[in-house]
């Protein structure tokens, strides 16, 4: 079948007013109620006839020409369908619908089940031409007699039920006129007028393919394919006879006959549909037989509809929701794009990969376990050089279970997106010395060599210190101990205030370090990489009556604090950012959703890979050398499991922590993956200290990096990274090298005893207030 058929367009209640004399519960009623609808039915049979033959008489000639005068105008436009979100190898991961509806085509239906719902709905079905005159005399004589019986044929439920669908889709629910309750004359004149005109247009397989693929069968379950699903866990094309017997005996009453509230009703229904498929020829006897001996027996198979109910990956089916819904493409306002998802029958592709999902999900479960005190972990991934996303994982449900941690907010996403339209992300938290790349970036961005030496025993930077900044936004923030109410810049180990390499001091996470490279260099080139690689805060601004100003800020690397990374940002956006250095220099926004088709099957607007030049070619193989190093022989290496370059396959990372140690990450890469891991305090303000806590079992007495997001990163990465590529890096040029050989760190930095007054803001983003003298001083 080549068009899917509906009626669309308004529907216009004609309202009857009751009339003593034609008031059929009184005998002259009742008679003169037979003489006007036997009027009617003739001027419905010159309707079917004409102008097939001609009419003669004036009354034959103004009832045919009243009727004319009723819209006929047919609109195919298909009925709601389910919407279905893919990963990127095709396998389902959730379904989302306003009415649960899979369309199949009539030859994926069981011939019993076309029997059985002609047999007791319209047995004349082949016969007439939309309305069935026989029937209609019939219900006639019997009303009369005061016994109600309905006469509607399959074309006539088929064109209520998208009359009834196109009120719905309209929002006009309030509209909606069941079969054989508040219709007034009127209506069933124009039902069966549309009737007439859809059998002239259509074939009668394919009104009846339509009507099966629209008739209600329970609340969750529209059409004939769901409702197989739902009530036998099988398919329409499988039906037996019994259960396509027992489905088309539920469509005259879906509550009455229901077979799992009402099982010795839906028997005695089925009973009467098998006996008049024996009495039509369409079984035989002992077809008859068997079948009305079959007990009635359901196997039911819930609808499941929404992200809640996703087969893996809820928060990125949700996250990819959102991103439809924020679409202009999908209609002028978010209740449209919604109704455009869950009626528009959608097949939305998207870059999740199944397998990499799975460990994802497994290794955050497994991070944090039982989890009494609500801590979260997450890992996302993209590929470098497209942006798209290959996993996205955090250790919540989504619906509340005993002794689970549910959340519905997203762990690795923004608030917003950059237009302000709602992403149910956290927002992120603040990334600790997984920033310190980029002041590095930057060393090397201004072709100094990596083995060069600089003080990190400094540790005032005071408020007239001569920082170099081209950029307008001027430097916010000082560390001086001699200024009340802030303190030197410290480290988390006291053995690190002397002369290193920059390049030491990225491998083993130096705060002095990263601040005496920061002092040589242009704030403002920091500022640039950092923005050409994506980073911005996870939180939008606000102004003093909490208006958004800017849905995804800048992070202000003039704002010293965030030179160690203070300001919130979101996990998806520190892995994209990293996997710029893992592609050459180029970075790729992230990209959830491949393509969208709707159930015609035409392509609806998608995302598409947008990469730009963002950091020198040469800049991005000096940080990847530097970020294997950490790996090798420094903050990295004392994750366990280990991973590196020399013992595994190339392979660059970061450890961060934050000052409250309730911020932990690892971010690395390989040529082909990008990953964001993260264990820490997602709750509220995010205030939590990550001390003195007991996780999985273990006592720590300070959490850093490199002991809980570590082994949850090496654990994903050695299981996932080989099927995207571990190709080896591209070496930097050796102006960026120097000779120096790399000193190396063999034991690991303990977590200081006495930990540094927190940032200014804490976890809202600011650092360093510029007043106050407190800015981040990040663990590792």
């Amino acid at each position: 079948m080549t068009e899917s058929l509906a009626l669309a367009g308004k529907v216009e209640n004609m309202v009857t007013r009751k009339n003593p004399l034609f008031d059929t519960a009184t005998t002259l009623g009742k008679i003169l109620g037979f003489l006007g609808v036997s009027a009617i039915c003739g001027v419905l049979v010159a309707g079917l006839l004409v102008p097939a033959a001609a009419v003669s008489g004036s009354a034959a000639s103004g009832s045919i020409q009243f009727f004319d005068t009723l819209p006929a105008e047919l609109q195919v436009d298909p009925p709601s369908q389910n919407t279905t979100i893919l990963a990127k190898d095709g396998t389902p991961i959730a379904s989302i619908y306003a009415e649960n509806r899979t369309k199949v085509p009539l030859d994926s239906m069981s011939p019993f089940i076309k029997d059985a719902v002609i047999a007791i709905e319209d047995s004349r079905f082949y016969e007439h031409g939309g309305i069935d005159t026989t029937g209609i005399m019939r219900a006639i004589v019997s009303t009369a007699r005061g016994n109600k019986q309905g006469a509607s044929t399959i074309t006539q439920q088929y064109v209520n039920n998208v009359i009834n669908e196109s009120l719905v889709a309209s929002d006009r629910e309030e509209d909606v006129k069941l079969n054989g309750g508040g219709k007034g004359v009127g209506d069933k004149l124009r039902e069966m007028k549309l009737a007439i005109a859809l059998e002239k247009k259509f074939s009668k397989e394919q009104i009846l393919e339509g009507y099966l693929n629209i008739v209600f069968f329970n609340r969750d379950a529209y059409g004939i394919e769901a409702a197989s699903k739902f009530f036998f866990s099988t398919t329409a094309k499988d039906l037996t006879l019994p259960q396509a017997a027992l489905l088309a005996g539920l469509v005259n009453s879906p509550s009455a006959f229901d077979p799992i509230a009402n099982p010795d009703s839906a028997q005695k229904r089925r009973d009467l549909v098998l006996a008049a498929m024996v009495n039509q020829g369409k079984i035989t006897q002992a077809e008859y037989d068997e079948a009305v001996a079959t007990p009635v027996t359901t196997k039911v198979t819930p609808a499941r509809q929404g992200c809640a109910y996703a087969t893996m990956a809820p928060y990125f089916c949700d996250y990819v929701l959102h991103l439809l819904f924020n679409n202009p493409a999908y209609g002028d306002t978010t209740e449209e794009r919604v109704k455009r998802v869950q009626r528009g029958g959608l097949t939305i592709q998207t870059t999740l990969d199944p397998t990499a999902q799975t460990v994802a999900q497994q290794q955050v479960d497994a991070t944090a376990g039982a989890n009494p005190d609500k801590w979260g972990a997450s890992i996302t991934s993209v590929q470098p050089g497209t942006g798209q996303i290959v996993s996205m994982a955090q250790n919540t449900v989504w619906l509340p279970q005993e002794g689970k941690f549910d959340q519905t907010q997203n762990f690795n996403v923004d608030v917003l997106d950059a237009n302000g339209n709602d992403l149910n992300g956290i927002g992120g938290f603040q990334p600790g010395s997984t920033m310190k790349p980029f002041t590095f970036a930057q060393w090397l961005n201004e072709g100094k060599s990596m083995n060069q030496n600089v003080n990190a025993s400094v540790r005032k930077y005071g408020v007239n210190f001569p920082w170099r900044n081209t950029c307008p936004t001027p430097v916010n923030g000082f560390y001086d101990a001699n200024v009340s109410g802030s303190f030197d810049l410290q480290n988390s180990d006291l053995g690190y205030y002397k002369n290193m390499t920059v390049l030491y001091g990225l491998m083993n996470s130096i705060n002095t370090a990263t601040f005496a490279s920061a002092a040589q260099v242009d704030l403002c080139g920091i500022q640039g990489i950092v923005d050409a690689t994506g980073i911005h805060g996870g939180l939008p601004s606000r102004d003093d009556t909490g208006k958004v100003t800017d849905p995804n800020p800048k992070v202000p690397m003039t704002t010293l604090s965030n030179l160690i990374g203070a300001t919130q940002t979101a996990p998806l956006t520190m892995a994209a950012a990293f996997a710029t250095f893992a592609a050459d220099g180029k970075y790729c926004e992230p990209i959830a959703i491949t393509s969208v088709k709707d159930q015609s099957g035409a392509e609806l607007p998608a995302q598409s890979s947008n990469c730009k030049d963002a950091v020198k070619p040469e800049v991005a193989r000096g940080v990847a050398y530097a970020m294997q190093e950490v790996l090798n022989a420094g903050s990295g290496s004392l994750i366990r499991p280990s991973l590196s370059t020399k013992g595994n396959f190339p392979v660059a990372a970061k450890t961060g922590t934050n000052d409250s140690n309730g911020s932990t990450w690892v971010v690395g890469y390989t040529t082909g993956l990008a990953t964001a891991s993260w264990f820490g305090d997602p709750l509220d303000n995010q205030l939590r200290p990550g001390r003195n806590l007991t996780v999985n079992g273990k006592f720590y007495p300070a959490i850093d990096g490199y002991m809980i997001a570590g082994p949850q990163f090496t654990n994903y990465m050695l299981s996932v990274a080989p099927a995207y590529g571990t190709n080896p890096f591209q070496a930097p040029p050796s102006n960026l090298l120097g000779t120096a050989a790399p000193q190396r760190n063999t034991t690991p930095a303990p977590s200081n005893p006495n930990p540094a007054p927190p940032s200014g803001n804490g976890n809202g983003g600011n650092g360093n207030n510029g007043n106050n003298g407190n800015g981040n001083n990040d663990k590792d």
